[in-house]
């Protein structure tokens, strides 16, 4: 991810199929966006990255890592005109860059118990699920649930044939 990519990122992340779905699910500003990407950017602990088929941007990848576990969350968004089947597309490139070039020995992912689409699309990944956090998050005056998903390396290549 480049910083021509703030405007477009941005679009995506606010947009209301998408941001209903996010932990933070307030607007976030351009200038918030761009202070966000500076410190994000510089960080060795994080990858930003853009998906993108065919050179047509079609989402956002982001991992956030513990270097001396060599393990990452991570966070994916698709935009919201993406073609069906996009986030299983960007999720399964994300896991290769996670496991290959980031050499990560785990990814964790937390996701808002309402979001089905996101956790088949875990499980369909390979993730297991590991546990939930209860009422961990307050929406809209309604504590949810997350729910924890984790992916070790070795079952990742043992899925992919690597």
């Amino acid at each position: 991810m480049t910083e021509d990519d703030l405007e477009l990122v941005l679009k995506w992340r606010n947009a209301p199929p998408v941001r209903s779905f996010m932990l933070t699910q307030q607007e976030i500003s351009l200038d918030d966006h761009r202070v966000w990407f500076a410190s994000a950017s510089r960080n060795s602990a994080r990858a930003l990255l853009v998906f993108e088929v065919g050179g047509e941007p079609l989402g956002h990848m982001n991992f956030k890592i513990d270097l001396s576990d060599e393990i990452a969350d991570w966070g994916f968004y698709a935009a919201p005109d993406a073609p069906r089947g996009t986030g299983r597309a960007m999720g399964s490139k994300a896991l290769e860059y996670g496991f290959t070039t980031l050499r990560l020995h785990k990814i964790c992912g937390q996701v808002l118990d309402f979001n089905t689409a996101s956790r088949k699309m875990h499980e369909t990944l390979g993730f297991r699920r590991e546990g939930i956090l209860r009422e961990q998050k307050q929406m809209n005056g309604v504590w949810r649930d997350l729910v924890c998903y984790g992916l070790l390396a070795q079952e990742w290549s043992a899925r992919e044939g690597k």
